[in-house]
């Protein structure tokens, strides 16, 4: 039996109804699973910047502050460290300008350039690591040619950071409760808080010390130690010993010698007006006393300075003041008619002698 022409378009249509929602549907199945997903390069770009071995510092870009490194360094990185490649997958066989270049238009990355673009007054050559930056504005492409790339995501912040979050509130009330400590604890607090301000203060001065011999003897700008006072810095740049090259022309031999005309005159004032060993025992003894309340200060002292405060009066005890005080009067009385008279005879005494003195000069 024959089938009609209709049913026949029916059913096709209806077929081909059915598949475009069963692609519709995996399409939003397949949706959902490609957000969950993370994208490849961000997660690059989260190991990258995390990675210690890709230096970058701190600026101020439009009033924000930024992490930025430069474009040789992330190429000399991306050679020692080719693994991080593996990361990106289907896209593992790039460049290292062409993973660059994704990153910049992902928007992970932005190139920036120097605010500064002239030397200043005795450089040699601009700045490695300027301070203030400003969004390149001519191309966002990849370079290695005096290029700086800043990160344009928020970083995420490790564990211990998060820990110590959480502890700082709790060294806070730990210092303001410093004077309910034990004796023992106190002291050590004390004392461990002295050594390391004088091992700070002593390394500082040192640190000056060499730095002004260095440059008025030999003209070189010498800084041991020098990102002690950096405010953005791993721990091993901060206790890194050895100075950085001086690039800078050398100083004047007349301003090397007023600064050490200058410096002979402060040591020789600091030698003449320093306090002698009786104004040095005075201000120890004035110290230790001080120090010596703070630490022998507790709780019971003031609990009984209160109550020594507020003791009952005894009612013999105030019979006794109060007999002595109606007593005291007519005996101050009695002193300060004597005292009175006495001043009286004194001075007429003076005054007869004046005029016994000016009578025989008249007569004379």
């Amino acid at each position: 039996m024959k089938k009609p022409v209709g049913a026949e378009k029916k059913r096709v249509k209806r077929s081909s109804g059915s598949a475009s929602t069963s692609v519709r549907d995996s399409g939003s199945d397949s949706q959902p699973r490609q957000a969950v997903k993370k994208d490849s390069f961000q997660l690059f770009a989260e190991k990258v910047r995390d990675h210690k071995g890709l230096e970058s510092r701190w600026a101020v870009m439009e009033q924000a502050r930024v992490e930025y490194f430069r474009g040789k360094d992330f190429v000399s990185f991306m050679k020692n460290n080719p693994d991080f490649k593996d990361i990106l997958e289907e896209d593992k066989d790039l460049d290292t300008d062409d993973i660059a270049n994704v990153l910049l238009g992902k928007n992970l990355l932005v190139r920036c350039d120097r605010v500064t673009k002239t030397l200043r007054p005795g450089k040699k050559k601009l700045s490695t690591w300027p301070a203030h930056l400003e969004i390149f504005r001519d191309d966002q492409s990849f370079s290695e040619n005096d290029a700086f790339f800043a990160w344009t995501f928020e970083k995420r912040h490790p564990l211990w950071q998060t820990l110590l979050s959480f502890f700082w509130p709790v060294l806070t009330l730990a210092i303001c409760l410093f004077p309910v400590y034990p004796h023992r604890c106190k002291l050590i607090v004390l004392y461990s808080c002295a050594g390391i301000l004088l091992m700070i203060l002593s390394l500082l001065f040192v640190r000056a010390v060499a730095f002004g011999a260095m440059w008025i003897l030999l003209g070189k700008r010498v800084w041991f130690f020098p990102n002690i006072l950096a405010e953005e810095a791993t721990l091993k740049e901060l206790f890194r010993f050895w100075p950085k090259k001086d690039e800078e022309e050398p100083p004047k031999w007349t301003s090397r010698l007023f600064y050490t005309v200058v410096a002979i005159v402060v040591v020789m004032l600091l030698r003449r007006h320093a306090p002698d060993e009786a104004a040095r025992a005075r201000y120890q003894r004035r110290m230790s006393n001080i120090i010596d309340d703070v630490l022998e200060w507790s709780p019971k002292l003031a609990l009984s300075g209160l109550m020594e405060n507020q003791q009952p009066v005894n009612i013999t005890d105030a019979a006794n003041n109060s007999s002595d005080s109606a007593g005291g009067p007519d005996q101050t009385e009695e002193v300060d008619l004597d005292e009175t008279q006495g001043e009286d005879l004194d001075e007429t005494q003076g005054k007869e002698e004046a005029e016994g003195w000016t009578d025989s000069d008249l007569k004379t």
